[in-house]
């Protein structure tokens, strides 16, 4: 018994010897105080260059992502030649009608508000060729769009998507009153409804694909994304915009790695993080690390429709939950004033021509403004 009580002993003497020696680890790169200029875009031959230049930030910085504001952004003809990028605000920097000669090359240069120059490699300007289709299937579990390109000269072999999905939808209720200076009123005539509206938002994945391995330079059918079957994307009508850009070898590469770092790293068996190496140098300090890379190429787009009634009749898409309320004429500044209610409709009493009370809802559940917006894009059909 005695033997017992001295072996609890030292196990709880052991206990809280480590205990007491564990300490939180913060390794230093977490609390580094290094702010990278990370230059985002690319050249685009035949449309408007757009370049963000912001700053890298601790992953424990909950502030606001820090733009490159009040810098002078160039494009330089490796023969000479410049042409200048304009800024439009939360350090972005925008040139359009920009007609880059194919067989020259191009750099990016940077000088900050700070005096800091930096410089992108001269690059080449690639011919991206057209996109052969956009196509769709209904899968097992959505529906799955597809790109299909090809290069009759063997010459790109290296591939980037972008793309931006827009769908049609409403709000749970729709209505004709507004609440306007302190009392319940009609929409006016040829006002624009808040019932039915579109919402645009563009892909956040990186997307790329190679025919190295084929004697062709052919991609068929590559799965780009995935729609839930059960997503309020597909109520009335969806729409994709697929951007397609030619890359080099080396553009590529950057890609690939940059893809591993942001969207595989989470487990065990996913791959190890990767230095990410770009084409932008500091002149004023060679040994600063800039994050990016400037490639120059063309784009070429295609769009697709899909309506709710090509597909699968079981597929339900899901609204928020909204409840539709009443409220008496009297108490209706009081629950209307805030905006976080408003009116839906009118009740009268049986023969009668006043009106008594409202049904009313969440705004969220009334104004589709909130999610988007119900100005009709120029592209719809």
């Amino acid at each position: 018994m005695i033997i017992l009580n001295w072996r609890k002993s030292v196990f709880w003497v052991l206990m809280l010897l480590l205990s007491s020696c564990v300490e939180p680890y913060e390794p230093e790169v977490i609390q580094a105080r290094n702010s990278f200029l990370v230059v985002s875009g690319f050249l685009n031959v035949n449309g408007p260059t757009t370049i963000q230049l912001s700053r890298t930030q601790n992953l424990s910085d909950q502030s606001m992502p820090i733009f490159e504001e009040r810098a002078s952004v160039f494009i330089e003809e490796e023969q000479g030649g410049q042409h200048r990028l304009w800024e439009l605000g939360s350090g972005t920097y925008t040139i359009s009608g920009l007609d880059l000669n194919v067989g020259s090359k191009y750099r990016l240069f940077i000088r900050t508000a700070a005096g800091k120059e930096y410089a992108s490699d001269y690059v080449a300007v690639k011919q991206t060729p057209a996109i052969d289709e956009v196509s769709w299937e209904a899968g097992s579990e959505g529906l799955e769009i597809f790109v299909s390109t090809h290069d009759p000269k063997n010459d790109t072999w290296y591939y980037r998507w972008e793309y931006e999905d827009t769908w049609e939808y409403t709000s749970a209720y729709d209505t004709n009153l507004k609440f306007v200076n302190g009392e319940v009123v009609y929409r006016e005539y040829g006002e624009l409804g808040i019932y039915r509206c579109w919402r645009t938002e563009a892909s956040k994945t990186i997307k790329l694909g190679t025919s190295t391995k084929l004697s062709q330079d052919v991609i068929h059918a590559y799965p780009l994304l995935s729609v839930p079957s059960n997503s309020s994307k597909l109520l009335y009508k969806y729409s994709v915009l697929v951007k397609q850009y030619a890359l080099t070898r080396e553009a590529y590469q950057y890609w690939e790695t940059l893809k591993k770092n942001t969207e595989s790293i989470g487990t065990l068996f996913d791959p190890l993080p990767s230095q990410l190496t770009g084409n932008i140098h500091s002149l004023s300090d060679p040994s600063e690390l800039v994050v990016g890379y400037i490639a120059a190429s063309s784009v070429q787009e295609k769009r697709l429709f899909v309506s709710n009634d090509e597909l699968p009749k079981n597929w339900r898409g899901t609204y928020p939950t909204c409840v539709l309320d009443t409220i008496p004429v009297a108490e209706a500044p009081d629950y209307f004033e805030t905006g976080y209610n408003m009116p839906v409709g009118e009740i009268m009493p049986p023969m009668g021509t006043v009106v008594t009370d409202y049904t009313y809802a969440k705004k969220e559940c009334v104004d589709c403004r909130l999610f988007g917006t119900n100005i009709k894009p120029d592209f719809w059909e």
